[in-house]
């Protein structure tokens, strides 16, 4: 089962273009270095500065693997230093964790309500 990370934050407005800047410069490390998926969302409802990355990983033991090795790396430290302690508002981070559902197997048979 794959699992998706879900983080939302806001970017401070006088940090604008550096925050969407660092935002792809993480995005591309994270792509090239490491094994997962990641999306920046922008906003097209809702607040106008609150962004969003959307990781997805193999499965949970993935996850856990890749975020040692990111944490671990200096280079990647020097990326999300900045994007923490300047570009986004404190206490803005909101991080959600969702699982893929398995399709049903072919062979099981459908449960009905019959009420």
């Amino acid at each position: 089962m794959a699992v998706i990370v879900y983080q939302t934050f806001v970017i401070r407005q006088e940090h604008f273009k550096e925050a969407i800047e660092n935002l792809r410069a993480i995005k591309k490390f994270r792509m090239e270095n490491y094994n997962h998926k990641v999306e920046i969302l922008t906003p097209v409802s809702g607040h106008d500065h609150t962004y969003a990355l959307l990781s997805t990983y193999e499965g949970l033991a993935e996850m856990e693997l890749q975020n040692k090795k990111m944490f671990d790396n200096e280079e990647y430290l020097e990326l999300i230093g900045p994007f923490f302690l300047e570009h986004i508002v404190e206490g803005s981070m909101y991080t959600q964790i969702y699982r893929t559902l398995n399709d049903q197997p072919s062979g099981e048979k459908k449960m009905i309500n019959k009420n």
